[in-house]
């Protein structure tokens, strides 16, 4: 199969593999995991913060830094689109009985006006604005990057009002290759940080969540309130420095085969719009009568997978086990269905 689902699902390099199995380890709850320990500090100075704490998933860090910014009753702004709303089962009302105030713009963007617009007055009828949180790249707007201008304006306004910042950079690395920002400059618009090694990077598992000390302190007790301690993490900790420090700029390979991909889908007579991608992930929007359920199962039956997207869409993702064959073979079956 030719596995475009999502670059969840790419598998550890050799190199990769040796780096885990040789991996001194400890006790991370203890704090005494040293290849864990390394790679926080790694992360953290990247960004130019002050720490980081490592965590199964994203959505786990996603979550934890909800609730390390908001008490119950306060309100979370961001685009409708999100994954913190759309993709992490209710967690904002569940974890941390915090309401949404929902922004739409343009593919996951939105803008410091907007925002401003949104946050609460102080008023008992209303809840409390806390937390601003932004999704760069925008896994549902279709991979798209944000203008760091942009992101700028929005913090000053935020942080005049009071309010937190929070980045959901699940994706990041796809930007930072994409445009060419350095993470120091995510460092300097944002409280917490979430970073995804699992997808681009190509991690069995892991995310890190970048903050200053205080707030990883209460990050960390947090994270074992969510059942997230780990022991001997350090074996999985070290695919993440191996990845941070050899599989960040080969990402540009992944832009660049979903750009073909998205040419190629063009050709297809199922399709009638594709997203320009602007980093690896390719939405693709059917024709009238077509439905994403029937061109999924057209496409598995000749070896390729693919995500239902919501109605007439359909998401192609990807990552490092795609080669320019198979991107070549994808190609092919485009045209002949």
């Amino acid at each position: 199969m030719i596995d475009f689902r999502s670059d969840t699902v790419t598998k550890a390099t050799p190199e990769m593999l040796q780096a885990m199995t040789s991996a001194a380890v400890g006790d991370d709850v203890f704090e005494d995991d040293p290849t864990v320990n390394a790679l926080e500090e790694k992360a953290a100075k990247l960004f130019g913060m002050e720490a980081a704490l490592f965590c199964p998933s994203g959505t786990m860090t996603n979550q934890i830094a909800i609730k390390v910014h908001t008490q119950p009753g306060q309100e979370v702004i961001c685009h409708e689109l999100s994954h913190i709303y759309n993709y992490e089962g209710g967690g904002i009302a569940f974890n941390s009985g915090c309401s949404v105030r929902l922004l739409r713009g343009d593919q996951g963007r939105f803008t410091s006006e907007m925002v401003e617009e949104a946050i609460n007055p102080d008023d008992p009828h209303f809840p409390i604005s806390s937390l601003v949180s932004i999704e760069n790249t925008c896994n549902k707007g279709g991979g798209v990057t944000w203008d760091l201008s942009e992101i700028a304006s929005i913090s000053a306004t935020a942080r005049d009002a009071g309010l937190k910042m929070h980045l959901d950079g699940a994706r990041l690395f796809n930007a930072l290759v994409a445009t060419g920002h350095s993470p120091k400059d995510y460092g300097l618009n944002f409280d917490t940080i979430s970073i995804c090694l699992s997808k681009g990077l190509g991690c069995p598992i892991g995310s890190l969540l970048l903050g200053d000390k205080t707030m990883m302190k209460q990050a960390r007790r947090v994270r074992k309130v969510f059942g997230g301690g780990m022991r001997q993490a350090g074996y999985v900790a070290a695919a993440g420095i191996f990845a941070l420090e050899i599989h960040i700029e080969r990402l540009a390979e992944d832009h660049s085969k979903a750009k073909m991909l998205a040419d190629g889908l063009v050709d297809c007579s199922w399709i009638e719009r594709v997203l320009e991608p602007e980093t690896n992930i390719v939405v693709a929007e059917l024709k009238e009568g077509k439905h994403q359920n029937d061109f999924l199962e057209v496409l598995s039956r000749k070896n390729i997978l693919a995500v239902n997207f919501g109605k007439g869409k359909v998401r192609f993702v990807t990552h490092l086990d795609i080669s320019s064959n198979q991107i070549d073979e994808t190609l092919n079956v485009f045209r002949s269905i």
